[in-house]
């Protein structure tokens, strides 16, 4: 019997949501808030009530019967690090998703609005990959200043989703496999894969690697150092230069990358930033296939900017030499977390302990 699944991914001004009989997609909808409506709340997880009157006000519209579901599954959010995988929403996994254990992030109201749902139903909820699921082994976290280790913050569902993806497509399980999954959104994220664990990945928020469209990455310490103590700048205001305002945003004054491409075809400066990016991603790439000693099964490429011809050919150009190259565009972040809950459903993986 096919399993139905609502998925719920929110987001800071839409929630977007999907339905599925296994892997099969019925319906999806992004439910987009205003900023009025946003600002009514002081904190993210008071939204959940509005959030979760918007989502059965839809299934009203489309007649659809919310307890037909048989599970639910939120997007996961800013938890204490854990192992990659699925986790129902237990009491314990439900309380730092309302006190923002790591941070308040949209992200927090997908266990939480999950579990709402789920609990009104009679189901389970579920939470699959969050951006905090660290694997990482003991002597990546050392990073030379003792009281700033290296942390383990990236695109875990993708990755995870993509490298599962290709083993599938090719006979074999992902345990059995080393691979460099390559993440290309707004924030890029570079992660060894090895015994089906993450053992190493860059910092895609705030510390370490490439810049990407909206973030700096790795900078030159000594003068962010110097720039946080000439007294011009605010802390907020540095850190805005690092997330959000960093990367192509701050050289060209875009985050699309179809945009930098456009640029750079006209202006010389903007074709050099363009290839610095793509000079830095592929030093990461090389790094990670250090971690796992030359013995690269295979390098993936996912994300919106993987849809870029021009940026994957100029990526396999540098690092093609080092193992094949697949390249999965775009990120199905619903049917990632459907087929995390589908995994534990159907006895394929055992549901995490929080």
């Amino acid at each position: 019997m096919a399993i139905k699944s609502l998925i719920i991914n929110p987001g800071s001004t839409s929630t977007k949501i999907g339905v599925y009989e296994d892997e099969k997609l019925l319906f999806e909808e992004t439910l987009r808030h205003t900023a009025e409506e946003i600002a009514q709340y002081e904190l993210i997880v008071d939204q959940k009530d509005f959030r979760k009157e918007i989502i059965l006000r839809l299934f009203e519209e489309k007649n659809f019967d919310v307890k037909s579901l048989d599970v639910v599954v939120g997007r996961g959010g800013m938890l204490k690090p854990i192992p990659g995988g699925t986790y129902e929403v237990t009491d314990d996994l439900l309380h730092d998703l309302l006190i923002g254990k790591q941070g308040q992030h949209a992200s927090n109201l997908g266990g939480i609005l999950a579990r709402d749902i789920a609990v009104s139903i009679g189901v389970k909820a579920y939470i699959v990959d969050p951006v905090v699921v660290d694997e990482l082994m003991p002597i990546a976290r050392y990073s030379g200043v003792p009281e700033l280790p290296r942390i383990s913050v990236f695109h875990a569902l993708n990755q995870k989703a993509v490298a599962k993806r290709y083993a599938k497509e090719n006979g074999k399980t992902y345990k059995s496999l080393n691979l460099i999954v390559v993440h290309l959104g707004g924030g890029v994220s570079v992660g060894a894969h090895i015994g089906g664990k993450v053992v190493d990945v860059f910092n895609a928020l705030d510390g370490d690697g490439a810049f990407s469209p909206e973030r700096a990455g790795a900078v030159p310490v000594g003068a962010l150092v110097s720039m946080c103590f000439s007294g011009k700048y605010t802390e907020r205001e540095i850190y805005r230069k690092l997330v959000g305002g960093g990367g192509f945003t701050a050289y060209l004054g875009t985050n699309d990358m179809r945009s930098v491409e456009k640029k750079a075809e006209e202006d010389h400066n903007a074709k050099e930033i363009r290839d610095a990016f793509i000079l830095q991603l592929s030093k990461d790439i090389g790094s990670m296939a250090t971690v796992l000693c030359g013995k690269v099964d295979q390098i993936i490429i996912t994300g919106g900017i993987a849809y870029n011809v021009t940026v994957t050919d100029d990526i396999k150009k540098r690092v093609g030499w080092i193992a094949p190259i697949t390249i999965y565009p775009g990120e199905d972040e619903l049917l990632a977390l459907a087929q995390g809950a589908l995994r534990v459903i159907k006895g394929e993986e055992e549901v995490m302990k929080y």
